[in-house]
């Protein structure tokens, strides 16, 4: 039996970047950082960073490119796949391992987006909301009032 799977939660490091082949799919790459803590021998907080680069195909590949961006928060699943060529400049033998994205989820938008993340305002008596925590730490505020279908702009 045989597995190549990868799971990753990080951030963005740049945006991504998206070409086609020549039979015209899209690609695009982009590289994730994910972070660790531990301590050391001695007790002390140590944190390292590591970096990713991951290519993704098709559909998949065109919304990535649309809607991450750098800093933002991302979930994948892929496979690790190593490539090589023969660098034309010194006729060195390269190698670069990549992750193939297979599927994806973005994380919450970052603050300052010009999207609020705070909790929706009432003009009547305060309202309790139910706090649920999300896939990335944050927590989600859910109103006990139902939702008016004529109040939704779409």
């Amino acid at each position: 039996m045989y597995l190549n799977k990868v799971q990753l939660i990080g951030n963005l490091t740049r945006d991504p970047e998206m070409k086609a082949l020549p039979n015209g799919t899209k690609v695009t790459s982009f590289a994730l950082a994910t972070n660790r803590t531990y301590k050391d021998q001695s007790g002390a907080k140590k944190e390292s960073t590591e970096y990713h680069n991951l290519v993704s195909f098709g559909r998949q590949a065109e919304v990535i490119a649309q809607y991450a961006k750098k800093g933002a928060s991302l979930y994948v699943e892929g496979r690790l796949q190593t490539r090589s060529w023969d660098d034309k400049t010194s006729g060195e033998k390269k190698y670069r391992t990549e992750i193939l994205v297979e599927q994806f989820q973005l994380g919450p938008r970052a603050s300052g987006s010009g999207m609020s993340q705070s909790a929706p305002t009432s003009t009547g008596p305060a309202q309790k909301t139910e706090k649920q925590d999300d896939d990335f730490g944050g927590s989600i505020e859910y109103p006990d009032e139902s939702i008016n279908l004529d109040d939704i702009p779409f």
